[in-house]
């Protein structure tokens, strides 16, 4: 197989509140927009948002988002905390931490129930050092 793109496409209620999200809170940009899909992009990839009631989404695979966590890698979780908690006031699902995996991170919850975790890497513990490539 020759791959060349891959991304998630979001099904959700309102797509308007879902990508003005998107737009506002993580800087996407918008590459295609119609009322029932959007297109977005940033420099380190994609992501589209989706009508789910749309008639090229097979029936029985309608139902809303869940189970989702999109990973948002960002160079200082800490600040990103204060701006995406204190100042925008989004739901926090995870408040922030470090993890001896690795990450230094928080979740908040973002419209129709996705959930958006915020992580800066930082040096894992020794038990976890090993599990990583090149460990």
């Amino acid at each position: 197989m020759n791959i060349t793109s891959f991304y998630p496409v979001l099904m959700v209620d309102d797509v308007t509140s879902s990508v003005r999200f998107y737009r506002e809170v993580l800087g996407f940009e918008t590459s295609f927009e119609a009322d029932w899909y959007v297109s977005l992009r940033f420099a380190g990839g994609e992501l589209a948002i989706l009508e789910r009631t749309h008639d090229t989404i097979p029936d029985g695979f309608r139902e809303p988002v869940r189970g989702l966590l999109l990973n948002v890698e960002v160079s200082d979780a800490t600040a990103e905390h204060v701006r995406m908690v204190e100042e925008l006031n989004l739901v926090e699902r995870l408040p922030l931490r470090d993890e001896p995996f690795g990450q230094r991170h928080f979740i908040v919850e973002a419209p129709g129930g996705v959930l958006i975790d915020v992580i800066e890497p930082i040096e894992p513990s020794p038990e976890f050092l090993a599990a990583y490539a090149g460990g």
